[in-house]
């Protein structure tokens, strides 16, 4: 049902003046409902249709040869007939005529769809919840917030609940790439035998590794490079990567050697 604003506009188009009835005088009303029954029990009945192009050419050849020639009893001729008495006064069309379509109201769902005829057409995610003004046009439906134009889809024809998303709308998440913990960043580049122990500790470790890897650290900090490097070099084609067997390893070749202690992590 159009709305009055809509009418107003219409007329203000087509060049009519549009002036509502008031309440209760029903001699005033449209003889509407009539024309449409007999539309879907004569014309409808048992037709099929490609799509609206061919539609429309049946129902201008029906409107000729049989709605259009048939006597009306309220006119007293056919309205073939009382068109030519009438045309001579009658206002030509605009050249340009704006598109017909129906506005509904719709709430976008939790998936991101609007629902219209069955089907369902997708919109910006983060409208779900919203209520939005979808427009029903003969090929497409648009749908709004207000002025603001949010999708524009082809009208979804001779089919049942299907779903139509358009590229863009409701991506994937991706996963961010996963940042090394700092401790493996510290221990890295100093020698290829223990940027390999870390990468394979960091592949066998529950997570991101960083406990085992803080704890490494400690051991290149408070070891000297020699001792360390060659347990490594021990542990690392057996896949050992047990840090309290580690650092057994490193003490037995320390072997009463000082510590190299850095002072940057001295408590004093």
């Amino acid at each position: 049902m159009l709305k009055v604003g809509e009418v107003v506009a219409l007329a203000r188009t087509l060049g009519f003046a549009f002036r509502a009835h008031p309440v209760n005088m029903p001699d005033r009303k449209g003889r509407i409902e009539r024309p449409f029954s007999w539309i879907e029990g004569n014309f409808l009945a048992g037709r099929t249709f490609r799509d609206f192009a061919d539609l429309n050419q049946q129902v201008l050849a029906w409107c000729e040869n049989v709605a259009n020639a048939k006597p009306k009893r309220a006119l007293g001729v056919a309205p073939s007939a009382a068109y030519v008495v009438e045309k001579p006064c009658l206002q030509p069309l605009p050249a340009v005529l704006p598109p017909v379509y129906q506005v509904v109201e719709r709430v976008v769902d939790l998936q991101g769809f609007v629902s219209i005829e069955t089907n369902r057409y997708s919109v910006p995610e983060r409208w779900v919840g919203k209520a939005l003004s979808v427009y029903l046009y003969a090929t497409e439906v648009r749908v709004c917030r207000g002025e603001q134009l949010l999708a524009v889809h082809a009208r979804l024809l001779g089919v049942r609940d299907a779903k139509q998303k358009l590229p863009g709308h409701h991506p994937t998440p991706q996963p961010r790439p996963r940042t090394p913990p700092r401790e493996a960043i510290l221990l890295q580049g100093h020698d290829p035998l223990l940027d390999a122990y870390v990468a394979a500790l960091v592949r066998q470790a529950h997570g991101r590794g960083v406990r085992p890897l803080r704890r490494l650290l400690a051991f290149k900090r408070t070891y000297p490079q020699g001792p360390l490097l060659a347990a490594v070099a021990q542990a690392l084609p057996f896949g050992m990567f047990d840090l309290g067997r580690l650092e057994r390893m490193i003490l037995q070749r320390v072997a009463g050697d000082f510590f190299n202690l850095d002072r940057g992590d001295d408590d004093a």
